[in-house]
């Protein structure tokens, strides 16, 4: 959606012209954070390393943006520790957590107190073609390049192009609903 609607012009004979946006009007941050809550999303840890270090966060606002090509979306708060790493480093995977790994979800979240690399300690990884962390337990792993970084609001939204997937063990995946991780 644009922040710049379009009309017709009468007087340019059906040309266009930019109609500055009504100011913005939210919900308040704790309606919002509520609503969310009850939308359910998959648990990802999105990892990176590369010349500015080795690091993973636990994020639910992942989304496919395209097929052609491949390319999806990771958003990320910038003052999160590994919002300046993530984008030195230009790359990153997005592993898609397994039912039964809610304490990886914690752990990435910061919710155990272990901090940056040694987040790895746990788990076993891998790496595909951008030499990003892939768990090799995770139901899916997204390895990216990224090609741009967006600030919205208090986020940035990271796009990365797909250069590699890895398919892993299937089953149920995690899905966190509610305040609490769910399988799916």
């Amino acid at each position: 959606m644009s922040w710049i609607d379009q009309r017709p012009d009468d007087a340019m004979d059906g040309a266009f012209m930019a109609v500055a946006p009504e100011p913005l009007v939210c919900v308040e941050p704790p309606a919002f954070r509520e609503a969310m809550a009850r939308l359910g999303a998959a648990v990802h840890v999105v990892t990176t390393a590369g010349p500015a270090g080795k690091t993973g966060f636990t994020a639910t606002a992942v989304c496919s943006v395209s097929d052609q090509p491949a390319m999806l979306l990771v958003c990320l708060n910038r003052r999160a520790n590994s919002a300046p790493l993530l984008a030195q480093n230009s790359v990153f995977c997005v592993n898609t957590l397994g039912a039964g790994e809610s304490n990886l979800a914690d752990i990435f979240a910061g919710r155990s107190g272990v901090h940056l690399e040694e987040r790895f300690a746990i788990g076993e990884w891998i790496t595909l073609k951008t030499g990003s962390p892939v768990l090799a337990s995770a139901v899916v792993a997204f390895d990216c390049r990224t090609i741009e970084i967006k600030a919205v609001a208090s986020h940035n939204v990271i796009f990365g192009a797909v250069e590699a997937v890895r398919l892993g063990p299937s089953g149920p995946a995690l899905v966190y609903h509610d305040r609490a991780y769910k399988p799916v």
